[in-house]
Parts: C-alpha cells; structure tokens; sequence
C-alpha cells in the first residue's frame, strides 16, 4: 500500500493543478480510500469523513503535500459519509477544498453450513447483514485451476457448474451501492458422486436388463424399479454394473432410477430411465384367401398388450406389417401349400413367433397348352395337367367375336374350326381357393387360303407390282418368282409388293403365299407370269457416212421383235432413226453442232431405259469465203469469215514451186513464201475444241508478176535515156516505167518480152528515181517493186550513176 501511494504521490507532483478535485477510489464495510488531484503551493491534505444523519463522531486523516491517494478507517459499515479534502499550506490556511458522499458496504457475513446434493453444485446457508442488497458466493476448487463469484439475493443460495466429487473453498461477500464487504471466512465443502448412466433393454418379454458405466469415487450402486401405474417399488444394491429385473409384465412400461453412494457414505446424483417389456406371442385366429384384381390372404389375430406393431410373414418370405390385428399378404405364387405366423413389436424388440397356420394358394394356370386338328375342321384344345385342381374351364374365342366354353376335369377339350381364322384358347384351372386372374392364352389359326385376284403389272424397266385382296387368316404373304429360284422378295403384312432388280427381257412367274406364324404358308396356289421390259441396247460405234448422215451401230440384247430407236439431240433440233437390227442412220444433222445420242429398246411388254449415251460432233463448218491478198511479192495476208463449231484453223497455199501454211485462232493470218507469179492452190482446215477437223477448198489463188532484176539507167548520144532491166521467168506481161526527176516526170510502156525502155530528157544533169514494174492483166501494176535513184550527168558520160535504192513501205 505504501508503495501505490508513493506512485500516485510522485503522479500528483507531476500533475498539479490550482484547482482541486475529489473521488472515492475504493469502499470497503470500515474504509474509503479517496483520490484527488494536487494543489499547487499546498503542503498537506485534510481529509474528513463525516457520518450523515448519525450521532457517530467524524474520522479524520492527513496526509502530505505530496500525496493524492488516502485512506479513513475506523468507519461505520452501510453508512453514508460526507468526505470532505482541504488543500492547506504550511501555516495550516486551506488553499482549496472539495468533497463528495459515499456509502461504505455493509457488514461481512458468516457462512453458516454447506453442502452438496448434486454432483454439479454446493448449497451455502450464510448470515444476512443490514444494508446488503445483495451477496456473492465466491468458490475456488482447493487444488486451484477453478474460481467463480455467483451474486445471489438471499441465504441459501447454490454454487453450480462444479465437478462431482471435488473439494472447493467457499465465501460470501455482502454488497450494497457502495461496494462490496470483505469475503467472509472460508469454508470447505465436496460435491458429491454423479449418478450413473443406466442404458436399458428388454432381452425378453419378462425381463430388462440395466447396465451402465463405473461411476468414479462410487463404491455402491442403488436401483429401485417401479412399474407404470403402480406404487410398489423394487430396490436393488450392488457393486456391479448391471442389473436383470426378471418375472415382469410383457408389454409393460416400467422406470427405474440409479443413485451412486461415495465413501463417506453419501448419496450421489440420480437418473431415471424408462422402459417398456418385449410383448408376447399372439395367437392367429383366421386366415382368409381374398379374389380381386390383387389376390392375396388375409390373416387375423388377437392383440397383446403393449405391442405397437404386428408383421405376417409368409413361408414364402413375405410379409405385411400394421398397428391393427389383420392384415393382407399378396399371393405371388400359384398351386402351393404355404403357412404363415405373426411377430408383435414395440420399442424394445419383438416376440417370439406365434404358431404357424398352414393355407393354400389358388391353382397355376397350365404351362403348355396347344391346339391338334386331326381333320380339317375337327380341332382339339389340350394342356398338361396341373397340381392342386379341382376342376378345368377353357374358353374358346374366334377372331370374328364367337366364343366357345368348355367345363371339364380332364385336360382335352374338343371345337369346330373353320379355315382362315385365329382361334384365341385359354384354360383357368380352380380350386378352393379360387382361380388365377391370369391365364396363358394361345393362338391357332387355321391354314389361310389363297388369293384369287392377284393383278401383276410393269411400273418400271426391271420391276413389277403386285397386288391382291387380303385373305382371311393370313398374318403376312411371301412373294417369290421362280426365275429367281423362289428367293422370297417381299414378306410383309401388307397385300402389295414390288419385285425390283430384275432382269430385262424375262418372263417371270410370280407367286404369292399367304402365310400364318402357327400354321406356317400355303404352298398351292397358282403362279402368274409376267415380262419385264427389254434391256437397254449399248451404242458401240458411230461413223460418218455423208456430209449429214452417220451410221450408229449397237448391241441388241433382246428378242427379234424388239424395235431399237436411236435419238441425237443437240441443242437447237434433234434427230431420230428406228430398226430391228444393230445398226441405224442418222441424217441430216447439220455441221459444227454437239449431240447426245441415246438408244432406246421398245417391245410389247414396255420400253426400256435408255442405254448409256454417246457425244457425237459433227464436225466444224468450213467458212463461207476465203479471200487472198498479195502484201508484199513474197506475203500474203488470207482471210476468211468463221465457220460454225471451229475453234482454229489451219490456212495454206500449195503449188509446183512451194507452199505457205498458218496454224490460227483467229479469222486471217500473213504468209510468206510466196513465189512471184505462181498460181497457188487455196485450202482451208477448220478444228473443233475436241480435235475433229473439216477440210475446206476454195478457188485458186495466183501471185502477181515477178519485179525485174539488174534495172539500169543510161544516157543516150541523142539526149534520151535508155531504162534496161532483166526480166524474172516468163515475161507475159507488159511494164511499166517511172522516172521521177527534180525537174521533169516521165513514163513509158514496154512490150511483153522488152527488156528495156528509151525516153527523150529534155534537162540534163537531173537526179531520178526509177521504178520498172510488171502490168497485171487487169491493167494494174505490180505497187511493190523497188525504185532505185540516178544521177544522170549532161553529155560525156553515156551512163548513169546509181544513187541509192530505196525500199517502198507496205501499208
């Protein structure tokens, strides 16, 4: 204490203030510790308790000018005080007061008694004091690690959530608003054993056995059963940890408490479990085979007490189960002699079984049943016989409605039967029990017959429909031609089918068998025959025979009176040619024009598909005009106007002396090689796209005249020029001769077969330009001979001097 008022003096050193403040720090039932805060210039504190609305006398205290903590004893407890703090100086004056009230607790309690009937609590009896409001139970286990205040109203009061069988310091403090008292003196106390956990069942309808844990620190076990609604009790001690209570009630509920003792003999916790008895065995009283949709047996019994639910069980491993005293087991099996018991359950388990009761179940229907007709007409149902029958009723249905019945003890039952119809027969065996809701049931159906107007025709090259009218009794037809060694094409419900894949230009004969899944099909009715159409001719070879005509041959697969037409279609017009035989001609198919040609075979059965067609091109057309002209003495340019279905051309000139040829996509092209004066013969080849070729002739073509060679110019004595040259091959034709001077033009005409020509010049000494040129028939000159320039000096030179040559350009 004098440690914490050091503190606090050196903190009201620190702090000082020239105002002062007051409070209470802590209470107790005798004291009041106070705290305020430090005065400057004051050397000791005052501090006055003074007792309000009591005859008590006031408790001083003082205390330094370096302190702010202190505390007045001596007091009075649950009083209220008046505390009043005066700040003085050295010559006793006071600087500053302040002062405030408080209660001081009330008196310390005494603990009066404890102890402990719950191994979770200990119970405290204290004194109650004056003034206390309240008080708090303080514990603390003995050998540490547990402490607990519980604030309690009044004496005795209840220290919970302990541990059983441990050993605790217990106290009581009173409060009030002021605070809280000193803890009374201690006092020691051990809760007691907790009691055991008793688990329970009924091993029998007579007994329940109880077993349970060692309690700790127990050295005895106590039991005591009661049964429900009654007041006796059993009680039972023992050191082990289990108990049987035999020669009980079945079905009974009874409840049982288990206390444990320690010791020192004191008696612990105790817990109460209840428990119900095993109910015993009923007793079945009736058995009841029940008829309807869901057959099944219904079982009756007498109740026991106790039992909350009963189950049946069959011998067969079925079962129902219910909270009444019947219930019903749906029969599944047939033609069995069966028993059954009842099981009563509860909560603890179940009975013994009751003695069982033995019943039989209704007859099974017969496995094998099946249908004889010795004659036709006279049928009999027939069925193996079955187990635990008293009696047989066989129903006899026909597929048009009328019923037969039969009531017998024996296992055959004769009918009549009619061709063409089913026949549904079922046989229900019946015994006490009743009879069977399900019975197999079993078609016969008599032979079906066969159809009469059976229709075949043709609807394509290879197929052929047939068709009928349904028959009485046929469940499906097979369909079969005997030229397909009797494979069966259509085997269906329906009274049509198609036989397809067939081979052209064969007779078939067609059957159809009605047939029934029992009875299997009828294998006499009559065939019919039918042909398919001829098969499809393939052309082989195609060849031109003229300018528009082409021969076709083909194969011919068919009979010799088959007719064959063979068609070319093109795209603006076709053509057509019919025969017997493997060929036929085709005409008038125009050139330059593509056609799809196709043959087709017709007989009086139908007409065939058209066999794998051909392409035939006729070949390309020649053009209408080719025209030849001369462009320079050794070229030609050739034109020509197109020709239908050409793509290029092959154009060429031929004669003794030579021949030009041009390969072209287009309507003209040059040639050279042409010798002058030669006549040419015209030819023309148009090619088509695929390669076929037209050859074309036109009129003959001549080249012009041959320009002369070795062309000289003199000067003669009497002032005239003299033009000589050399003619080329023969010169049939007449020349020209042009001199073209700065000063003056001349012209002169030379005879066929003149080498030469003489003109008067007026001026001499001139430059001229010659040009000697053949005269075509027509009158024309030949424009592409070369000039040639002089300069022809005045008299004293009789030659003249060549200048130049000139070349003439072609346009």
């Amino acid at each position: 204490m004098h440690k914490l008022w050091l503190l606090f003096t050196f903190a009201g050193i620190c702090a000082a203030q020239n105002d002062i403040s007051l409070s209470v720090f802590t209470v107790t039932s005798k004291s009041m510790t106070v705290q305020w805060s430090g005065h400057t210039g004051a050397s000791s504190y005052k501090i006055t308790a003074t007792p309000k609305n009591s005859p008590e006398q006031p408790v001083f205290a003082q205390f330094s000018g370096n302190t702010v903590m202190g505390s007045v004893n001596s007091l009075t407890p649950n009083t209220v005080y008046t505390m009043q703090l005066e700040a003085m100086d050295n010559a006793l004056n006071v600087l500053s007061s302040a002062e405030t009230e408080e209660t001081t607790a009330p008196d310390v309690p005494s603990v009066l008694q404890t102890y402990s009937k719950l191994s979770d609590s200990i119970t405290v009896e204290f004194t109650e004091v004056t003034g206390a409001t309240g008080y708090i139970l303080r514990a603390e286990s003995k050998t540490g690690g547990f402490f607990s205040e519980t604030n309690v109203t009044s004496s005795p009061s209840t220290v919970v959530q302990l541990q059983p069988y441990t050993d605790y310091i217990l106290s009581v403090m009173s409060v009030n608003s002021g605070g809280r008292s000193q803890p009374s003196y201690p006092a020691e106390a051990r809760t007691v054993v907790m009691a055991p956990k008793l688990n329970t069942s009924s091993p029998t309808n007579e007994s329940i056995l109880a077993v349970w844990a060692p309690v700790e620190h127990a050295v005895l076990y106590t039991l005591v059963i009661i049964r429900e609604g009654s007041y006796v009790r059993n009680k039972v001690n023992t050191t082990n940890t289990e108990v049987t209570f035999d020669n009980l009630q079945s079905g009974t509920s009874y409840c049982i408490k288990g206390m444990a003792w320690d010791a020192e003999g004191r008696i612990g916790d105790d817990m109460t479990v209840c428990q119900i008895t095993r109910p015993s065995s009923p007793d079945v009283v009736d058995i009841q085979v029940t008829q309807g949709r869901a057959p099944g047996i219904e079982i009756y019994w007498v109740s026991v007490q106790g039992a909350t639910k009963y189950t049946a069980w069959s011998s067969s491993g079925q079962n129902c189960s219910t909270g009444n005293t019947n219930c019903n087991i749906m029969l599944t099996e047939c033609g069995q002699n069966r028993s059954v018991y009842v099981i009563a359950s509860n909560e603890a388990g179940t009975s013994s079984p009751s003695e069982p009761v033995n019943y039989i179940t209704y007859p099974c229907p017969p496995e094998n049943i099946w249908v004889e007709e010795p004659t036709a007409g006279d049928c009999y149902v027939k069925w193996e016989e079955v187990a635990l029958v008293e009696f047989y009723v066989t129903f006899i249905k026909r597929d048009d409605g009328t019923e037969n019945l039969c009531n017998t003890t024996e296992t055959t039952c004769h009918f009549p039967c009619m061709c063409g119809y089913t026949y549904l027969t079922s046989v229900f065996p019946f015994n006490k029990a009743g009879t069977s809701l399900l019975a197999h049931v079993r078609n016969y159906t008599t032979i079906p017959c066969c159809p009469q107007d059976v229709q075949v025709q043709l609807v394509s090259t290879e197929t052929l429909e047939i068709m009928w009218s349904p028959v009485k009794g046929a469940e499906l037809y097979e369909t079969t031609a005997a030229e397909t060694r009797d494979t069966i094409h259509c085997n269906d419900t329906s009274p049509v089918c198609v036989l397809s894949d067939l081979r052209c230009n064969t007779a078939y004969s067609v059957t159809v068998t009605p047939c029934s899944e029992l009875r299997g099909c009828n294998a006499t009715c009559a065939p019919n025959v039918h042909e398919t159409a001829p098969c499809s001719p393939e052309i082989l070879n195609m060849t031109q025979t003229g300018n528009s005509s082409y021969r076709v041959l083909y194969t011919t697969p068919n009979s010799l009176n088959t007719n064959y037409t063979i068609t070319a279609t093109g795209r603006y017009n076709r053509g057509s040619c019919q025969s017997k035989n493997d060929s036929c001609e085709l005409t008038q198919l125009p050139c330059g024009t593509t056609y799809e040609v196709t043959a087709v075979a017709i007989s009086a059965a139908g007409r065939s598909l058209p066999g794998f067609s051909k392409t035939l091109e006729t070949g390309p057309c020649c053009p209408d005009s080719v025209n030849v002209s001369q462009v320079t003495q050794a070229m030609t340019n050739v034109t020509w106007s197109p020709g239908g279905g050409a793509r290029s051309y092959v154009a060429s000139l031929t004669s003794q002396r030579g021949h030009a040829k041009c390969h072209t996509l287009d309507n003209h092209c040059l040639m050279g090689c042409i010798t002058c004066g030669t006549n040419y013969s015209v030819y023309l080849e148009a090619i088509s796209s695929t390669g076929h070729i037209s050859q074309c002739t036109y009129h003959g073509f001549s080249s012009s005249a041959c320009c002369p060679t070795g062309v000289k110019l003199y000067r003669r004595t009497n002032n005239s020029l003299r033009v000589y040259w050399r003619s080329v091959g023969l010169q049939t034709q007449n020349h020209t001769v042009e001199l073209y001077g700065t000063g003056a033009n001349y012209t002169c005409i030379a005879a066929a077969g003149s080498t030469y020509c003489d003109i008067q010049e007026e001026t001499c000494g001139d430059v001229y330009t010659v040009v000697v040129a053949p005269v075509e028939q027509s009158g024309l000159k030949v424009s592409f001979c070369q000039p040639r320039t002089y300069s022809v000096p005045c008299p004293g030179s009789n030659a003249g001097m060549m200048i130049s040559r000139q070349r003439r350009s072609v346009k």
